[in-house]
């Protein structure tokens, strides 16, 4: 019995240290719809010479299998001259690259954008913390989403 309970407590602790850690989201806070938020942040990163690969809204597909979910949509972009570097260091970083950007709306109907600080990269796919596309990374999200909620 003892033998039983020391190893289920010793797969226990593996398995939570081997658990990655939970990625920092940022969140900043929008006076646009959702809709708007979304189009500001497409247009924005067109601007800025970046790809966007995909817009997907997740209340939609909640409708499609006729459940309601709040307005909530996720952007996908990216830009291969920052990507592919991190990939290089650690092709895992593809898990978590193209950059994705959600906007929703709250249960008050206060809309947000989220997204995974690139800092975690680093810590989840083994990439040097001092990498010149992490900073990047971070800088471009940060002013890309700026503009989606300027007023």
């Amino acid at each position: 019995m003892i033998r039983k309970t020391l190893a289920a407590t010793t797969l226990a602790l593996t398995t939570l240290t081997a658990l990655p850690a939970a990625a920092e989201i940022v969140t900043k806070s929008s006076p646009h719809s959702v809709p708007d938020t979304i189009d500001r942040l497409e247009s924005a990163v067109t601007e800025a010479g970046a790809t966007v690969f995909a817009r997907v809204d997740h209340a939609e597909g909640a409708a499609n299998v006729e459940m309601e979910l709040r307005p909530t949509t996720l952007l996908i972009f990216g830009n291969p001259k920052l990507g592919t570097p991190a990939m290089l260091d650690g092709q895992t970083a593809g898990l978590d690259l193209p950059m994705r950007v959600l906007a929703y709306a709250d249960d008050s109907g206060m809309v947000h954008v989220s997204y995974h600080d690139p800092a975690t990269l680093a810590a989840d796919h083994g990439l040097p913390d001092d990498a010149e596309y992490l900073t990047k990374m971070t800088g471009a999200l940060n002013k890309l989403t700026d503009k989606a909620i300027a007023e």
